[in-house]
């Protein structure tokens, strides 16, 4: 709003009738350095051991700066000794995704971690976070080993569930009555218990209520996270074929950040392939194929080329 406007506002405040702005708010604005000369690991490839983490890599001073600063503090305590690097792939984090668009992309205006952002957001569900990343911060030493072991019994509850339902056979007889109490068809054949949970209508819970042999194999859950476990066997359920496929082509793409091309290269030589690709490959000097083929300008046979002269 215009100054004026601001000023007459904060003056309709008992407390304030007398006030005294400097100037009104609000509005920031900062610098930023380029975070293309990051490594994924937030260290800038300039300096070492120099770390930048928040609003100087050009995103948000919110959540981007909070995560950034989590895995910026992780890896300067992985350098100070002697650690491996502690990067988290896209298929794992939005943390991940985050760090990847800067280092990858590069900014031109404040960046904002939207879920749009991120390729495989069926993965990246609020449901599984704990089983993503507990095992990734128990090895740096961040998560306790009794925080590990929980998620481990936790992991394990799940694929118990979700094993169990795929064995179980129910019959129609013994759940058609139940259905028609529910107004929902009827099963002309017995049916897995799996497929009767594909069902939009059907939830796990509901169908304990008529299957006395699912309300047993849920006792066996911890009772103060049975609710947790439930929903996240569900979710893998219903959803199985769709996370099957992500995680598919999550591992497909993996398979080329194996590739590590960082010094193997002299980009200005390699006239195969295009310019563009050329001065954006020089600049960024990706560490691996998989970061290279997402720089934008980089095409499908750039990345060919590199394979071939690789030798793959």
């Amino acid at each position: 709003m215009p100054w004026d406007v601001q000023f007459k506002a904060l003056e309709k405040i008992p407390a304030f009738e007398h006030v005294q702005a400097y100037r009104p708010g609000y509005a920031i604005e900062y610098d930023y350095f380029d975070p293309t000369q990051l490594k994924h690991n937030l260290e800038t490839k300039l300096v070492k051991n120099l770390f930048f983490a928040g609003q100087v890599n050009g995103t948000t001073g919110y959540e981007e700066a909070a995560g950034q600063g989590l895995i910026a503090g992780m890896n300067a305590h992985q350098n100070a000794v002697g650690g491996e690097p502690f990067v988290l792939g896209r298929d794992e984090a939005y943390i991940g995704v985050l760090i990847d668009d800067l280092v990858t992309k590069g900014v031109d205006e404040p960046y904002r971690m939207f879920t749009s952002r991120a390729e495989h957001r069926i993965l990246l569900r609020q449901d599984d976070a704990d089983l993503r990343l507990t095992g990734r911060s128990h090895a740096v030493g961040l998560a306790s080993d009794h925080r590990y072991d929980l998620m481990v019994k936790k992991r394990e509850s799940i694929e118990k569930l979700v094993q169990f339902a795929k064995e179980f056979s129910v019959k129609s007889a013994l759940i058609n009555p139940y259905f028609e109490r529910l107004g929902l068809p009827l099963l002309k054949q017995g049916s897995k218990l799996f497929d009767l949970i594909l069902r939009p209508q059907l939830g796990v819970k509901m169908l304990a209520k008529a299957i006395p042999a699912l309300a047993e194999e849920l006792e066996k859950t911890d009772v103060w996270r049975r609710d947790e476990i439930v929903e996240a066997a569900e979710i893998r359920i219903k959803y199985h074929g769709y996370i099957e496929r992500e995680e598919q082509i999550a591992a497909k793409i993996g398979r080329l950040e194996k590739v590590k091309i960082r010094g193997k290269f002299d980009y200005a030589s390699i006239h195969q392939i295009s310019t563009e690709a050329r001065q954006k490959l020089d600049k960024i000097d990706p560490e691996t194929i998989g970061q290279a083929s997402r720089i934008p300008g980089i095409s499908p046979s750039d990345i060919n080329i590199l394979l071939l002269l690789l030798g793959r």
